[in-house]
């Protein structure tokens, strides 16, 4: 499989860190230095740069340049991919079904999770993904437009979310929690599944140095998905 130029330089890295060529702590080479490299514009390194950060594999320091995460950091991170790119490594389809794309005003409990006014305008949107036809998340964002003016103009169905805002934002660190939960009604009805039926939900929060992106819930049948990791000091 040809990987994506930005995709490219995430596993160059990627494999570099895994060798030991930069020590926990050391300087990283520099977007100029990787845009020279590989040939591609600093728009596609700069993503490449962001994944690795979101995975806790890197840190990055604005003016001062990228850094191999401490061990400490990287051992406590949890990896999640972009689903679209996690179904087509394994040689499946992926297809996206978009319910919702609007802008909405925040209610109280949602403002204060974003960091906004109560009835602040928030972006919001509701996709199922499915792999090979079948349901396999239901992913419920919102965005600060702030972070993300362009956010509604993307087009979900070609697109995701996580792509549109690492390309978009500038991501510094993320929450997550994880747990077994039952869907709501509107999740079962959307997932194909039981009302009862048990749930892997990953609540997600990132922010940028001074403001909350997005807070998204992410749905999945228990019987369809595992999230799985591994970690190598």
């Amino acid at each position: 499989m040809v990987l994506a130029p930005y995709a490219r330089i995430k596993q160059h890295l990627k494999d570099g860190l895994a060798a030991g060529t930069w020590a926990p702590g050391a300087l990283m080479p520099s977007e100029a230095e990787l845009v020279a490299q590989f040939g591609v514009s600093r728009m596609t390194v700069n993503r490449a740069l962001k994944e690795l950060q979101a995975e806790g594999l890197v840190e990055r320091s604005q003016g001062l340049g990228t850094f191999a995460a401490r061990l400490h950091l990287v051992s406590s991170t949890l990896t999640l991919r972009d689903l679209h790119e996690e179904i087509e490594s394994r040689g499946h389809a992926h297809r996206a079904v978009v319910q919702v794309q609007r802008a909405e005003k925040a209610a109280p409990a949602l403002a204060a999770q974003l960091g906004l006014r109560s009835g602040a305008r928030v972006f919001h949107t509701l996709i199922v993904h499915h792999e090979n036809g079948v349901p396999l998340q239901c992913e419920d964002r919102y965005v600060n437009p702030a972070c993300s003016p362009g956010y509604l103009d993307a087009d979900f169905t070609r697109t995701t979310p996580t792509q549109v805002l690492f390309e978009t934002t500038a991501l510094w660190r993320a929450q997550y929690t994880v747990q077994a939960s039952a869907p709501t009604a509107q999740e079962a009805r959307l997932l194909g599944i039981a009302a009862r039926e048990p749930c892997l939900v990953l609540t997600r929060r990132t922010f940028s140095r001074d403001a909350v992106i997005t807070l998204a819930r992410l749905v999945h049948p228990g019987a369809r998905y595992q999230l799985q990791g591994d970690f190598q000091p």
